[in-house]
């Protein structure tokens, strides 16, 4: 058995659910082969018992106990004994090939998501593809699981179709050719279950689409009273799933209680023929024993065929939504001949507002508009191609979205403004490439005046950290995301408004701390905050879309120009601003 995840799930064909689903069947195809083969001896022990048990019966009625019907009772016992290994290990088969195919789904919709960037936000609501990962991935699996029983179930009704023909026309036809006209007319309500299945899948979609929306904005909603109006939208909407899923249970209960229904009175059928066959002196105790025998155990391959093609109605339902997520591009493609990364030094500059980022500078920008200075930044990490095609970015004069994007993303890292943080220990979640030694993350945390937060998780660094940090204050989170990108330590980090959540005395720390921490190194601070503008080595000041000005903080500000008295209507507003955000904090907050 191999470990879960993958390494690499692979390149999936995304035409249509079809080729999708053989795809990962052919991914799969060792342990899908060895599934297939256990459940045709499976089937094929329990094929020979009837035909088996006839003969010994037979025998054991003319000839009394004699060696030969202690021979045909050897066979029966070796066919119980090979379906009782084949079906143990069969099982096991079967579950490995759906933790295969719904994990490696899992992985290729996660795979896509980390490499679409924000193109799947813009695409797909948040709800449809957690659905898609908790719901869809594993009903694909089902497909993969029950193959072996498709499988053998066909194989079973061919080998028994022959038997019986040969030893009874009428019976074996009406046998061979009743049970497939039963499982015909249950097919029949397949179409209706899966357009319904279709119909819950979506309600359900949008319900999950409308809870994320309404929990990550819970803190607005509270602010504006408008709890109960979300509340009403989540409670119709669950009410729609309901009324949903009710159609598809009573499909669902007419499929099954019919499944059980058609094929006894078929075998109630086969039952009144026989006998009378059997007074007839047509066929033997023995034979009618066999034929009751053959009825019986074909309405469980019968059952298995309709159950699978359900299964396989679900898993095309599930991989046309596994595809809208797989089907989506990304913000950033890879280059499919990416040009020769430049030698660590090289400088980065944006054209478009003529920004030179010098190696082993400490560089501040400082906007009058935060979103152009946060935009910039952002064109500065390659983080959506198609919005920087008109502002390209080069390093060492190489275009960035003409480099190799994995390449690229070890050298340069952005922190952006709102901090993102993942379940999972503190350990984990600063340290995410891995390797860093307890002294670099506890110096990152210490750089990051970050202290506070290892002390308040219990287990430290082992400790765990709750969904989107939700534990942690605005300004912890902040630092905690500080720290983060201060390991992973980037020949050019980039850092959006990073002390925006911390009260004065935190922020000078954190301001003189960092200038330490990547003193010959090249970062850029996207900031209008005085206390961490007073510890870079140079200021750039962006206006109206370009870099008006460069120098120390100090001697901007002393500037008697208008690049001057842009620069100090900037900064003087960023103290009004975080004063009045501070005469706001609790007491508790201001010393978060």
């Amino acid at each position: 058995m191999r470990s879960l995840p993958l390494d690499s799930p692979g390149i999936p064909d995304t035409r249509s659910p079809g080729r999708f689903l053989w795809w990962q069947a052919r991914q799969q195809k060792g342990p899908l082969a060895l599934a297939l083969l256990l459940g045709v001896l499976t089937f094929a022990s329990q094929t020979v018992m009837p035909y088996v048990f006839g003969v010994a019966l037979d025998s054991g009625l003319e000839q009394g106990l004699t060696p030969e019907l202690w021979r045909w009772a050897g066979i029966l016992l070796a066919a119980a004994v090979v379906q009782v290994v084949t079906a143990a290990w069969g099982h096991r088969a079967d579950v490995v090939n759906w933790l295969r195919a719904s994990f490696a789904s899992s992985e290729l919709i996660g795979d896509r998501i980390v490499d679409s960037g924000d193109a799947i936000s813009e695409e797909l609501p948040t709800g449809e593809v957690v659905a898609t990962v908790a719901s869809d991935a594993l009903r694909m699996g089902d497909i993969y699981a029950n193959a072996a029983r498709l499988v053998g179930s066909l194989c079973a009704y061919v080998v028994v179709a022959v038997i019986m023909l040969n030893m009874s026309l009428l019976l074996g036809l009406v046998v061979t050719l009743g049970l497939p006209i039963v499982s015909g007319m249950l097919v029949l309500l397949v179409k209706p279950l899966q357009a319904r299945q279709a119909a819950q899948r979506e309600a359900q979609g949008r319900l999950t689409t409308l809870g994320a929306d309404t929990v990550s904005g819970l803190r607005i909603l509270r602010g504006i009273g408008g709890e109960k109006v979300f509340a009403d939208r989540y409670r119709a909407q669950s009410q729609k799933v309901k009324v949903a899923g009710e159609r598809v249970a009573v499909t669902q209960s007419w499929l099954d209680g019919l499944q059980i229904l058609l094929p006894y009175l078929m075998l109630a059928l086969v039952l009144w023929l026989g006998a009378r066959e059997a007074v007839k002196g047509n066929i033997t105790a023995g034979q009618l024993v066999t034929f009751f025998g053959y009825a019986s155990f074909l309405t469980w391959p019968m059952q298995n065929i309709v159950e699978v093609i359900q299964f396989v109605t679900r898993a095309f339902i599930a991989s046309r939504k596994i595809l809208k997520v797989l089907q989506t591009g990304s913000a950033t493609p890879g280059a499919t001949s990416p040009a020769p990364m430049p030698a660590a030094g090289a400088e980065l500059v944006d054209e478009t507002t003529g920004l030179v980022v010098a190696p082993g500078r400490l560089l501040a920008l400082v906007c009058q508009e935060p979103d152009e200075s946060a935009a910039l930044a952002t064109r500065l990490g390659r983080l959506d191609d198609e919005l920087e095609a008109s502002d390209p970015v080069r390093l060492g004069g190489v275009l960035l979205r003409d480099l190799d994007k994995t390449a690229l993303r070890r050298r340069v890292v952005v922190g952006e403004a709102t901090p993102h943080l993942f379940t999972g220990s503190l350990r984990a979640g600063l340290d995410v490439r891995g390797g860093a030694s307890d002294e670099q993350v506890l110096a990152a945390l210490h750089v990051a005046d970050a202290a506070d937060v290892l002390d308040s998780t219990p287990g430290g660094l082992d400790g765990e950290i709750a969904e989107k940090g939700r534990t942690l204050s605005g300004g912890q989170r902040q630092r905690v995301a500080l720290a983060r990108a201060l390991l992973t330590d980037a020949e050019i980090l980039v850092l959006v408004e990073p002390t925006s959540a911390v009260d004065a005395h935190t922020e000078a720390r954190i301001a003189e701390r960092l200038a330490g921490a990547r003193r010959g190194r090249t970062t850029v601070v996207v900031t209008a905050s005085p206390l961490v503008l007073d510890h870079v080595d140079e200021v750039a000041l962006l206006a109206d879309g370009k870099i008006v000005a460069r120098g120390t903080h100090r001697s901007l500000v002393a500037d008697a120009g208008e690049d001057g008295r842009r620069y100090r209507a900037v900064v003087d507003r960023s103290m009004t601003e975080n004063h009045h955000d501070q005469t706001n904090q609790t007491p508790a907050e201001v010393t978060r």
